[in-house]
């Protein structure tokens, strides 16, 4: 009978002492999870790129990519940090009671403003620089002189033949040609040789030399 009920306590003494060796190696060993998600902006809701995230307490993390997507290992009770410089600092808390190994999120962050000091920028490194500057300035010319150099028959001339034409008047181009190539849709296109315009502007471009400048190209 005592060798029954010895035998009955070392089961139950075995069996309490592997309960105990279970628990503590499940709280050393807590299950992993694998953590995936997306970062998003809050006012825009596009992906935020390369955001950092730390596991809070520990050395480990990871970057989203491109696209504002991340995956990591962490387990369950860990809290991340979220660090962009564009945006606020945002936390996320992991549920300690999650069973599922894989677990997705989307994480939304806030913008933030910094306020810079202002900052005064000269062109002179010093006053005395400046004072230097400021009395070698050559004020000897009038307006009239000035005005005079500007309308130069050479810088009029160079600025007639390297001048480009403006959005507008490429804009105007465009829907020039587009709406002729309408209005000839099922016929022949229109003969240019007895249009004045078109001579006109075969002539001013003879004169600029841009026939020349391509056979020299060439």
């Amino acid at each position: 009978m005592k060798t029954i009920a010895g035998l009955i306590l070392a089961i139950l003494v075995s069996f309490t002492g592997l309960k105990a060796q279970t628990v503590t190696a499940k709280a050393q060993n807590p299950a992993l999870i694998q953590f995936s998600g997306v970062v998003l902006d809050q006012d825009s809701l596009t992906p935020i790129p390369f955001v950092s995230i730390l596991i809070k307490g520990t050395n480990r993390g990871t970057i989203c990519n491109f696209s504002g997507f991340f995956s990591l290992i962490v387990n369950a009770g860990d809290e991340l940090e979220f660090h962009s410089v564009s945006h606020k600092l945002r936390s996320y808390k992991i549920s300690d009671t999650l069973t599922q190994k894989y677990y997705y999120a989307i994480q939304i962050l806030t913008k933030d403003t910094f306020q810079l000091d202002v900052v005064d920028v000269y062109p002179w490194p010093s006053k005395e620089d400046f004072k230097r500057a400021f009395l070698a300035l050559d004020l000897s010319d009038t307006d009239m002189d000035r005005a005079d150099k500007n309308l130069q028959k050479e810088a009029l001339t160079y600025l007639e033949r390297n001048q480009t034409a403006s959005a507008s008047e490429n804009y105007k181009y465009v829907m020039q040609a587009y709406y002729t190539k309408v209005y000839t849709t099922g016929q022949a296109p229109s003969m240019t040789l007895l249009n004045p315009v078109a001579w006109a502007q075969f002539i001013d471009a003879w004169r600029k030399g841009k026939f020349s400048n391509k056979k020299k190209k060439k």
